[in-house]
């Protein structure tokens, strides 16, 4: 008897865990807006900058609050590394939206896992599977389809460069990819978060000084915004984080392509910005091809390897399994979308 309330106990979790998951989404897509209205206002390094500090002190917080314990070299290594991926991808991703769409900003960066795929074939020496190299040529059209328009000369040079930036940021977040594979093996996400704003923090300080500007600090409305993009950046992966483990990562994969839908109408409230056909098809197309690559996984997935510094094994893959042992609840990802929102894109 009791056998069975442990198998109804999911059941009964799923639809609380799929809405809070269709929460983090929707708290992403608020973040991108805010952050761009920041960035239109006081201007894209000053936006980044001052997100970067709020994050930093409300991340210090909750490292004190939870107790958490400081990493070991080899994880601050790795946190070094995966901070300064973020900040170079978010400032290439946050200067694109401040000229083109937020949709579109949102459906080219879809085609992030698919890169993904790629990047451990040559980083991890993966083999790709012929289904998995159909759906990322799936995913290339869509991404002609939607920049067809931008030829077309529907919108100007200034917009055309946009869409390279998020391409550009897309390829650093496949790589942001791999990385938070070990990283989730490795950390908290309190800790991960903390770690990622402050080496941002850290890069941006260091551009400050080799431009030798300062940063503007901003007048009280701007602030409120600051504060608003730092707290939804950590609200959104604590919420995500937590319906991910209590679902299945593949009945809430659809949930994440709700964020097209959101940015669609957060960018026409708050801009005025239309969603054009080329945007929508192209959106369809990607993400097409990323639930295609999401069931075709890796061909091979290499054995964990030890970590110099560390005890025990990390899994360097987006593709490879954990090498703890799982509970019965629990299931691997095995795709790089899979583990595309444990950790903030932006």
């Amino acid at each position: 008897m009791g056998s069975d309330t442990d198998r109804a106990a999911p059941a009964t979790a799923f639809p609380l865990a799929f809405a809070v998951c269709c929460v983090g989404v929707a708290l992403f897509s608020v973040m991108d807006a805010a952050m761009k209205g920041l960035s239109l206002s006081i201007g894209l390094f000053n936006a980044l900058f001052w997100r970067a500090v709020a994050g930093s002190l409300l991340g210090l917080v909750l490292m004190l609050l939870t107790r958490q314990r400081w990493p070991g070299r080899a994880v601050l290594r790795l946190h070094m590394l995966r901070g300064t991926v973020v900040a170079v991808m978010a400032s290439l991703f946050f200067w694109a939206i401040m000229r083109m769409p937020l949709a579109e900003a949102i459906a080219l960066s879809f085609i992030a896992p698919l890169v993904a795929l790629y990047l451990a074939a040559l980083l991890l020496k993966e083999r790709i599977g012929r289904q998995a190299i159909g759906a990322s040529l799936l995913g290339l059209v869509g991404v002609a389809v939607i920049l067809s328009g931008r030829v077309r000369g529907d919108y100007d040079a200034d917009a055309l460069l946009g869409a390279g930036a998020v391409l550009v940021s897309a390829v650093l977040f496949a790589w942001n990819l791999i990385l938070q594979r070990q990283q989730a093996q490795l950390a908290s996400p309190i800790e991960v978060a903390f770690f990622q704003h402050v080496v941002m923090l850290g890069v941006f300080v260091l551009f400050a000084a080799l431009v030798q500007g300062m940063p503007v600090v901003p007048a009280a409305p701007s602030w409120a915004l600051v504060v608003l993009a730092a707290t939804l950046a950590f609200t959104s992966l604590a919420a995500l984080a937590w319906a991910y483990a209590r679902a299945e990562a593949q009945v809430l994969i659809p949930v994440e392509y709700s964020a097209f839908l959101w940015a669609a109408i957060i960018g026409w409230l708050a801009f005025g910005e239309r969603l054009t056909l080329t945007t929508v098809v192209g959106a369809l197309l990607i993400v097409l091809g990323c639930l295609i690559a999401s069931r075709a996984g890796s061909a091979e997935p290499p054995p964990c390897r030890t970590v110099r510094g560390l005890k025990g094994k990390a899994c360097p893959s987006p593709f490879a399994r954990p090498c703890h042992r799982t509970s019965a609840r629990s299931t691997p990802s095995s795709s790089p979308w899979r583990t595309m929102r444990n950790c903030p894109m932006r």
